[in-house]
C-alpha cells in the first residue's frame, strides 16, 4: 500500500497469530481477535485518542442467502490512521467487480480510510446490481395481477415483501458504517470524494428499498380491496339468491303441511297452479331486487384483464 498496511486474513489465519511467538502489531488487539470468533452479527465500535487518533472496528453481514437465515458471509475489519485489517472478506463474492482494478485503486489510495471506502464503493455497486434484479421481479409480479389474478399470487407478493425486509437488514448496517466512518475521520473527510460517492450510492440504495417498499404496499392494499370487494359481492349474490327462492320455500311449506281439511288438495289443476305461483312469486322478488338497483352486476363473469367484473 501506498504509506499504509492492509491486512487479510481469515479466521483460521488469526489463530495461528495469536498462537505464535513472531511480532505482529495486530496482537495488540487481542480483545478485538477474541471477539471475532464469536462474533456472527452486525457490529461497530469507534474509539478516539487524546491525540485525534482514531479506531473504527466492528463487522458487517455483506452476503445473505435470501431463503436460508443461517446461510451469510461477515466480515470483521479493524481500521486506523495507519492500517486496514479485514478478516473473512472475500473478493470473489464481488461478482461484477473488476477485482484488479479495485485492488489497484486500494493501493493507490493515501490512506486506509480511502482503500476501506473502496472496498464499501464495490460491494454497494453489487447490492444496486441485485436491487436492479429484484426491481425486474417487481414489476413482472405487478403485471400478472393485473393479467390474471388469484390466490398464488399473494404468495410472490410476501416472497417480494420479505426480499425487502433482507434487503433493509443489510443496507441499514452499512449505512450505520458509513456515518461511523464520518464520525470517527470527518477531519479528514473534507472533498473526499471517494467518501461522497460512497455516502451517494447508499443512499440511492436505500431510497429505492423505500420506493419499492411502498409499491409493495400499494399491491397489498389492493389485493386487500379486490378481495373485500369480490368477498361482498359473493355475499350479495347468496343474499338475492336467498331472496329469490325465498317464495318457493314459503309455499313449499305450506303445501307441504298434513293437515285433513286442504282445499288445494281437490284441485285438479292444482299441481300446475302452485307451480305458476311459486315462479310468479319469485319473478316479483327477483323485479323488485332489480328496482332497487340490489342487484347490479354481481351475476356477471370476471372479464379477462379486469379486477372487478
Amino acid at each position: 500500500m501506498n504509506k499504509w498496511k492492509w491486512y487479510q486474513y481469515n479466521k483460521n489465519e488469526l489463530e495461528k497469530i495469536k498462537q505464535s511467538e513472531h511480532k505482529n502489531e495486530i496482537l495488540s488487539q487481542k480483545p478485538w481477535l477474541d471477539k471475532i470468533k464469536m462474533n456472527d452479527t452486525n457490529y461497530l465500535e469507534i474509539s478516539h485518542a487524546v491525540n485525534g487518533a482514531f479506531t473504527l472496528k466492528g463487522s458487517l453481514v455483506y452476503d445473505q442467502n435470501f431463503h436460508d437465515e443461517r446461510e451469510y458471509k461477515i466480515f470483521q475489519f479493524f481500521l486506523t490512521q495507519d492500517k486496514l485489517v479485514t478478516v473473512d472478506l472475500d473478493l470473489s463474492l464481488f461478482k461484477h467487480a473488476n477485482i484488479e482494478q479495485m485492488l489497484r485503486k486500494i493501493a493507490k489510495a493515501d490512506k486506509p480510510i480511502d482503500g476501506f471506502l473502496f472496498i464499501l464503493l464495490e460491494l454497494l455497486a453489487e447490492f444496486l446490481i441485485k436491487i436492479d434484479d429484484f426491481e425486474d421481479e417487481l414489476r413482472e409480479l405487478i403485471w400478472k395481477i393485473h393479467k390474471k389474478n388469484k390466490t398464488s399470487i399473494l404468495e410472490d407478493i410476501y416472497k417480494r415483501r420479505h426480499d425487502l425486509l433482507v434487503w433493509s437488514n443489510l443496507l441499514i448496517p452499512l449505512k450505520e458504517l458509513i456515518m461511523g466512518i464520518e464520525e470517527a475521520c470527518h477531519e479528514i473527510l473534507n472533498d473526499n470524494k471517494t467518501y461522497a460517492l460512497t455516502a451517494k450510492r447508499i443512499k440511492r440504495a436505500l431510497y429505492l428499498i423505500d420506493e419499492y417498499e411502498h409499491e409493495i404496499h400499494s399491491i397489498i392494499t389492493l389485493e386487500e380491496v379486490i378481495s373485500t370487494h369480490r368477498g361482498n359481492e359473493i355475499m350479495k349474490t347468496l343474499t338475492v339468491m336467498t331472496a329469490i327462492f325465498t317464495p318457493a320455500m314459503a309455499w313449499g311449506a305450506i303445501w307441504g303441511m298434513n293437515f285433513k281439511f286442504m282445499p288445494e288438495l281437490e284441485w285438479k289443476y292444482g299441481y300446475f297452479i302452485s307451480i305458476i305461483i311459486i315462479a310468479l312469486s319469485m319473478i316479483a322478488v327477483y323485479i323488485y331486487l332489480k328496482m332497487k338497483g340490489w342487484t347490479g352486476d354481481l351475476l356477471k363473469g370476471k372479464k379477462k384483464g379486469k379486477f372487478f367484473k
